[in-house]
């Protein structure tokens, strides 16, 4: 698996898994997916307090059979930062379900609410060990300054809607300044795009020239821009094949083409919305479904691991 080093010279793989709502299924079959994404090679997963996708993950990687350090664990915080101590619960609410002692990357999910005090909690887990990388996601630029140009520990990842329609070009000479790399969320596309990645035709002639296809060429020229990226399937075939667009190299002909296909550059979604924030803060107010972790921490319905 291709890797790219972080500002504190954590490694990071470039290709990984995203973990959406539990992928909307029981978590008895979502382990099951996951089991299955580990078989393929699949190390690094993103979770989320936020959809409920800690705990499948937690069970699948226990019941791989394989070390934690073959693994690289995203987790991510709820919608909206309910300051320092609030925080800092959920961290270790994050570990509990993660079945873990520490995050490989914690990233705070979204720019709204406490967001320093969210931060230092972030800075004191990371100088404990319990995590090992800190980063952001959905940050805006001038957000990600805002935060990044204040925090002792500068943020290491932005984690933002990156794909060849929302290239995110105007987001890199600020990362560059803080040495802080950048994720793609949807690198696929998917529903929040007009134009569907995976069907089109430019992209689909470009693979047709190297064996590959539209899918791996979209996620080939964000990895081979060292930009990693976390495309979310339940499909084993998709998997294989998300897999191996590592196995192939663009050319600077192909890259090119592929960057005149930027449509909104900072993505769709307008997190200056107001309506969009209010929901955010509304979900914390509601708060997750309350849950029975056992008295170890681990497993479905307080039963152990």
């Amino acid at each position: 698996m291709q890797t790219i080093k972080l500002s504190n010279g954590v490694e990071m793989p470039l290709l990984g898994c995203g973990v959406y709502g539990s992928f909307q299924m029981p978590p008895i079959d979502c382990i099951k997916v996951l089991a299955r994404a580990i078989d393929m090679g699949y190390r690094m997963f993103d979770t989320s307090l936020h959809f409920d996708s800690e705990e499948p993950v937690g069970c699948a990687w226990r019941e791989s059979g394989l070390g934690r350090d073959e693994f690289f664990l995203v987790a991510r915080l709820g919608a909206y930062n309910l300051g320092e101590a609030g925080t800092a619960e959920d961290i270790d609410e994050s570990l509990r379900w993660l079945q873990t002692d520490h995050i490989d990357l914690l990233l705070m999910q979204y720019p709204y609410g406490d967001v320093f005090g969210a931060w230092r909690a972030m800075e004191r887990a990371y100088r404990e060990g319990k995590v090992r990388a800190v980063g952001v996601s959905n940050f805006t630029q001038a957000r990600f300054f805002d935060l990044a140009n204040l925090a002792e520990v500068k943020p290491m990842v932005n984690q933002l809607q990156c794909n060849v329609f929302s290239q995110q070009r105007g987001m890199e000479g600020l990362l560059r300044e803080f040495g802080c790399r950048l994720m793609a969320w949807a690198p696929l596309g998917g529903h929040y795009d007009k134009a569907e990645v995976v069907e089109n035709g430019v992209l689909a002639s470009i693979g047709a020239r190297h064996g590959m296809t539209a899918a791996q060429v979209a996620l080939r020229w964000l990895t081979q821009r060292s930009v990693a990226a976390v495309p979310r399937t339940i499909n084993a075939a998709h998997m294989a094949q998300n897999l191996g667009s590592a196995g192939f190299e663009l050319d600077d002909s192909d890259m090119e083409l592929i960057a005149s296909m930027n449509q909104l550059d900072a993505g769709s979604i307008d997190y200056e919305d107001v309506d969009f924030v209010r929901s955010m803060a509304d979900a914390a107010r509601v708060g997750r479904v309350e849950r029975n972790p056992g008295p170890a921490g681990f497993g479905f319905g307080g039963s152990a691991m």
